[in-house]
């Protein structure tokens, strides 16, 4: 479903990412992990075709992101890390709004958008201005505009910044139920018990190259260890000292 083949990033002389190769497969939930500077959200932005790859081929459904930007776009689903949202429209309007830019008729966005609504627990409020909403609330619309054209692949970064314990779940169940349906989700996320719990494997980023690939039981068992965050520690801190340098410390993204 996601295809990266020798993907590279650079800024000028700042090589951001190496060359990265990944595939992520129809019904899964893929995490993407890393600390400081490892160059995850630069990698999200040129999966959701925000950046174009520096070196090499992202395919997504099969649809090469740089040869045909608008119709691989039609499979993706984006929610940024801040995402933007319209406060004096309506939860409903505002799915209009997005329904728009992907070219839906009123008719498939009334009646997909209702549905979206009903499911994330918004129908009943979904004439109210979003300036009205609580941060979980604004989290599920965005979760609504992300679905509402039925995309092949779901990009998430960081969904349960500020959500309380039942918000985070109602998300994490909906992430479930979107790869059952056989669709994809790639969850970059800084929450370790949260991969820990919904991803069906992950990856470690560190420096802009991938340190780490299999599923968390596996990196879990072949580490010794009883928690995903103390893997992902351990091999950052080897990595960090490899390369000798100081320990990784706050967590934030290049």
């Amino acid at each position: 479903m996601i295809r990266l083949h020798q993907v590279e990033k650079r800024y000028g002389r700042f090589q951001a990412l190496h060359p990265l190769s990944l595939d992520v497969r129809p019904g899964e939930i893929f995490g993407f992990l890393g600390p400081n500077g490892a160059g995850k959200t630069t990698t999200i932005r040129m999966l959701a075709g925000v950046l174009v790859p520096t070196a090499g081929r992202i395919e997504i459904d099969g649809i090469d992101i740089v040869a045909q930007p608008v119709e691989s776009r039609r499979r993706i689903g984006y929610i940024p890390d801040r995402p933007y949202l319209y406060d004096k429209l309506t939860a409903r309007e505002f799915l209009r709004f997005v329904g728009g830019i992907y070219g839906m008729s009123p008719e498939e966005v009334r009646g997909r958008g209702d549905q979206l609504l009903a499911e994330h627990g918004l129908i009943e409020r979904a004439d109210e201005l979003v300036e009205a909403y609580s941060h979980g609330m604004k989290q599920r619309l965005v979760l609504s505009a992300a679905l509402l054209h039925s995309p092949r692949v779901l990009i998430v970064d960081e969904p349960m910044v500020g959500l309380d314990p039942q918000g985070a779940r109602r998300i994490k169940d909906r992430f479930r139920e979107i790869a059952r349906s056989g669709r994809t989700v790639f969850l970059c996320t800084h929450s370790l018990d949260t991969a820990q719990e919904v991803c069906d494997r992950v990856g470690i980023l560190y420096k802009g190259r991938l340190v780490a690939l299999d599923t968390v039981d596996n990196l879990v068992r072949t580490a010794g260890l009883a928690h995903l965050e103390e893997v992902f520690l351990r091999i950052t801190e080897e990595e960090a000292s490899a390369a000798g340098q100081a320990r990784p410390g706050a967590w934030e993204d290049a």
